[in-house]
């Protein structure tokens, strides 16, 4: 039976994450569950609760996010609904259906996806699904929250008479309007309303001469408010008609209210159900912003928190764009109790609090923010000693104070007991109050339970060596400028620094010399051979960051080079896809040239369609059909290449230009005849072939795949391998 008592939720300051989830909640019933969030009684239900956030969490990284689960309270509703031969205003019946329609849309939501979110699928499936509410609701009020015209016979009847009398009403008003504006009786604003009825707005000096009743005048008197004669008949009509109207209302309304009331106990379960879901979406968005996972729970007494951080304090520098240093705190049943020591402001009491506090937030059911390889098991108690709590009221000192709750400690501590102990053994004669301290220590390592202490007391560093199953922990400090590094090691002591940081601060060195001298030699010496230890293993953690860093960029080099080559091998396909693709066309040219010699010569038309459609049907046995936007994306794709091999080719353009200039500077080489089987090539090509017939001037060569017509003057010899 897990118990964590009011104190545990105060100094750990779970109430501020409580407050932070509140907010992120979109409805109030919501806001006010989150607020009462406690650590869970039996283990069962923590687990369910805790397994149906991490799916909710889940769902912000697929396609399919849960549907929106907002709705207005329906508290009011319920309370009616309960009263016999009560009946709800039309409004009322919005928020039901809207409440009705958002969690049936969920339910078939966790019905479909059951797989994805069994957690969730378990808990919406205790739930009743009907359309039974949403569609008695649609027969009667419409989208925008009014009673539909056919709501009943009655009402469609009533409201077309309505409809009617309207018309009369504005046709006799716009003939006395003409009327009375002609004979010039009326202001420049002609007309009016007055307690929702049309008049006209006629000058002072003529309001005896338009026949009607006076309904009102203006502040200053100079216009009198007048329903023309014509018109009150068809006004009259239509006040009976609006009456009628709210009778038949009224009767719809309890009508449909007795139709809803049998489904009272299940709007109470709707309600109940969004306003969990509500808490659970906040809880999985304040997972999200502090980056929490659910660990592995073990059956095992172990807590390994690696890479743990303090939430309130994450967010906190988070908005500040300031770094928050996560830490890496275990125990097990080989290392039960760990004791930090080290000078103020090192961050001792942060680590204390993170471990207290991330336990009772994944004991409420809150996702935390640690590494994914983390684990723990859980505690029947979480109990905590931390900061100045005199109580003025109780006259109570620091130290009677601290013993009272000592106390209390001795009672409830067994095995399934976390404890964390600010400043153990302050407030009292250091001697004596160490000693007690001390023998605490003891009694809980005795009854094996888990804890952190922080302190400053050698005997209690020394006893932490000295227990088997305990650790000595220090919070590692600058050897030079005796800053605070924020991380915590376990295995080795931490010096408080005494005189080093009062040396520091100025304090005089003949001061800190006498100091020195008041106290027993050995303290003096076991605090340095501390601090000095402190000072190596801060000079290691520095080397062990430098070379980290140094590991790191070297990857980050390697990645770089890696994404160059990648670049590369890409450019090198686009610029071969787009060889192949011309190497292609000028094969398709070279074949039509030839098709075209061979019509020249025979001007056999059969002969030309049928060779040109056989090339055509060839080609377009190789081509991909490609939808609109692939083409598009083809075209985009091959119109970068060009433009970038267009600036390639300028630039070898320029290369071989200066050569041209350079060659015709260097004395010429003397021409060689040209013959059959000779290999040639281009003057300003690179390509070799091989020269297979010659006509005139002209010369047939063969490239392979292709064969070209070239003039002989565009050609120069290669000389043979």
């Amino acid at each position: 039976m897990i118990s964590i008592n009011e104190k545990t939720l105060q100094d750990l300051q779970f109430s501020t994450v409580l407050e932070t989830i509140s907010a992120i909640c979109n409805t109030d019933i919501g806001k006010q569950k989150a607020l009462e969030i406690i650590p869970f009684k039996d283990e069962e239900t923590l687990m369910t609760a805790l397994h149906q956030t991490s799916e909710y969490v889940s769902s912000f990284q697929n396609n399919n996010a849960i549907p929106n689960h907002g709705f207005d309270a329906i508290s009011h509703e319920i309370k009616f609904l309960a009263i016999e031969d009560s009946f709800l205003e039309v409004g009322s019946f919005k928020k039901i259906a809207t409440l009705s329609e958002n969690t049936n849309v969920l339910l078939q939501y966790f019905k479909k996806f059951e797989d994805y979110y069994p957690n969730l699928y378990s808990k919406s499936s205790q739930i009743e699904l009907t359309k039974a509410i949403i569609n008695a609701i649609g027969e009667i009020v419409d989208k925008y929250g009014e009673i539909k015209d056919n709501a009943s016979p009655a009402l469609l009847e009533i409201r077309r008479n309505m409809n009617a009398v309207r018309g009369k009403v504005n046709q006799s008003f716009g003939v006395a309007m003409t009327q009375y504006h002609g004979l010039g009786y009326l202001d420049d604003i002609k007309e009016s309303f007055v307690n929702n009825r049309r008049v006209l707005a006629v000058l002072a000096m003529y309001r005896r001469k338009v026949k009607g009743s006076i309904l009102g005048s203006s502040k200053t008197g100079s216009i009198a408010f007048i329903e023309p004669e014509a018109t009150l008949k068809y006004s009259r009509e239509l006040s009976n008609l609006e009456y009628e109207e709210k009778e038949e209302i009224t009767r719809i309304l309890k009508y449909l209210t007795d139709v809803i009331r049998p489904y009272l106990p299940l709007l109470i379960q709707y309600q109940e159900f969004l306003s969990d879901i509500d808490v659970i979406a906040a809880k999985a968005k304040y997972a999200d912003r502090i980056n929490a996972i659910l660990p592995n729970i073990t059956k095992e007494r172990r807590v390994y928190f690696r890479d743990a951080f303090h939430p309130i304090l994450y967010l906190n520098n988070k908005s500040k764009k300031e770094v928050t240093y996560p830490q890496t705190i275990e125990f097990n049943n080989e290392s039960r109790i760990i004791v930090i020591s080290g000078p103020n402001a090192g961050g001792k009491t942060i680590s204390l609090k993170t471990v207290g506090l991330l336990q009772l937030m994944l004991q409420s059911g809150i996702l935390i923010p640690v590494h994914e390889r983390s684990e723990t098991c859980l505690f029947d108690r979480i109990l905590t000693d931390i900061g100045d709590n005199q109580s003025i009221e109780n006259h109570l000192s620091t130290y009677s104070y601290r013993l009272k709750n000592m106390n209390n400690f001795l009672k409830k501590c067994n095995h399934k007991t976390l404890f964390l102990i600010d400043e153990f053994g302050t407030g009292s004669d250091p001697e004596l109050g160490g000693a007690l301290a001390e023998t605490f220590l003891e009694e809980f390592y005795a009854r094996e339970a888990f804890g952190i202490i922080t302190t400053h007391y050698s005997n209690l560093k020394i006893l932490a060596n000295e227990l088997p199953f305990a650790t000595n922990a220090n919070m590692l400090f600058d050897e030079k400028s005796l800053e605070p590094m924020y991380k915590l090691v376990l295995g080795q002591a931490g010096s408080s620094f005494t005189f080093e940081v009062a040396q520091k601060n100025g304090i005089p060195y003949g001061l800190i010399n006498r100091a020195k001298k008041k106290i027993e030699v050995g303290k003096v010496r076991f605090d340095k051979t501390i601090a000095t230890l402190q000072k190596e293993r801060s000079k290691m953690e520095k080397t062990s960051l430098n070379l980290k860093e140094e590991e790191t960029k070297a990857r980050e080099e390697s990645k770089k080079m890696e994404a160059i080559n990648t670049k590369i091998q890409d450019k090198l396909e686009r610029y071969q896809e787009l060889y192949d693709a011309n190497q292609r066309l000028i094969y398709m040219g070279q074949k039509i040239d030839d098709i075209s010699e061979k019509y020249f010569n025979n001007k056999n038309k059969k002969d030309l369609i049928g060779e040109f459609l056989k090339l055509v049907e060839i080609e377009n046995s190789k081509r991909k059909k490609l939808t609109v936007k692939e083409v598009k994306v083809k075209k985009e794709i091959e119109k970068v290449i060009i433009e970038e091999v267009k600036v390639k080719v300028e630039e070898i353009r320029e290369v071989k230009k200066e050569k041209k200039i350079k060659a015709a500077l260097e004395p010429e080489k003397p021409n060689v005849i040209l013959k059959l089987g000779d290999r040639v090539r281009m003057k300003d090509g690179k390509s070799v072939g091989t020269i297979d017939k010659i006509e005139k001037n002209k010369a047939t060569v063969n490239y392979g795949i292709f064969t070209s017509k070239v003039s002989l003057e565009e050609l120069e010899f290669v000389q043979p391998k």
